[in-house]
């Protein structure tokens, strides 16, 4: 519990601090990937005094340069600070808008040119939607949690249809991404945080262009089941670490 304490304190008194460095240097850059690379020091800084190592997989098909929406699983509080630390990109993130409200760290976020996603307004979620697609469509990588919140399980939720909508409208490939071992370090609704060995797979890209706004669960339905086959063989694996 001392352990948890620790982390917990010093994730509040980085994020305060970070979170506060990253919207003065915004103001001053008027650039977001200033305040991105300080969020990965945050991150890497988190994993390090948790004590998580992350093992990465790149698919052979999966190129750093290239434009894509990733959408990842989501199991954990930890899952932030894995990805931010360990995806190659300065990608921005489609959150739910209550993040945003939370002091300094929401507007860190929004400095960093995340976009907010208020799901309990429809008309304010598909303008949020469009303008995801329309950044997306000039360069800039979007990361999505299809499951909309962490899994009470150590197991892959349903999909929300939101960013499939956003997919398809930006013609973008979508890579896959699966996170497993953050799950054990930190369950949902548990304050307990454990040292763990996490496993992230950069998938094959997927691409959008065959589907449109009428076919678009059949491309969540493909999307959904290449992240289960691919979480279910890294379940297997930390297991047998």
């Amino acid at each position: 519990m001392l352990r948890t304490l620790f982390i917990l304190l010093w994730i509040v008194l980085t994020t305060g601090y970070l979170g506060t460095l990253c919207i003065v240097i915004a103001f001053i850059s008027k650039s977001p990937d200033a305040s991105l690379k300080i969020a990965r020091i945050w991150a890497k800084g988190i994993l390090f005094v948790a004590s998580i190592k992350v093992k990465v997989n790149y698919h052979p098909e999966f190129y750093r340069e290239k434009n894509y929406i990733y959408m990842s699983n989501h199991m954990s509080n930890f899952d932030i600070p894995v990805l931010l630390a360990h995806l190659p990109t300065h990608l921005r993130w489609l959150a739910k808008a209550e993040l945003f409200k939370i002091p300094i760290f929401g507007s860190a976020m929004k400095t960093a040119g995340y976009i907010s996603i208020d799901r309990s307004d429809r008309r304010s979620a598909l303008k949020s939607l469009n303008q995801a697609a329309k950044n997306i469509k000039e360069g800039v990588p979007v990361l999505i949690f299809p499951e909309g919140t962490r899994s009470k399980e150590n197991a892959i939720q349903p999909f929300k249809k939101g960013g499939f909508i956003l997919a398809v409208d930006a013609g973008v490939p979508i890579v896959p991404v699966v996170i497993q071992g953050t799950w054990r370090i930190m369950p949902k609704k548990r304050f307990l945080v454990r040292p763990g060995k996490v496993i992230l797979e950069v998938g094959k890209p997927i691409k959008t262009s065959g589907y449109n706004r009428k076919t678009k669960d059949d491309l969540m339905k493909h999307v959904r089941s290449v992240i289960i086959q691919s979480f279910e063989r890294a379940n297997k694996g930390n297991k047998s670490c």
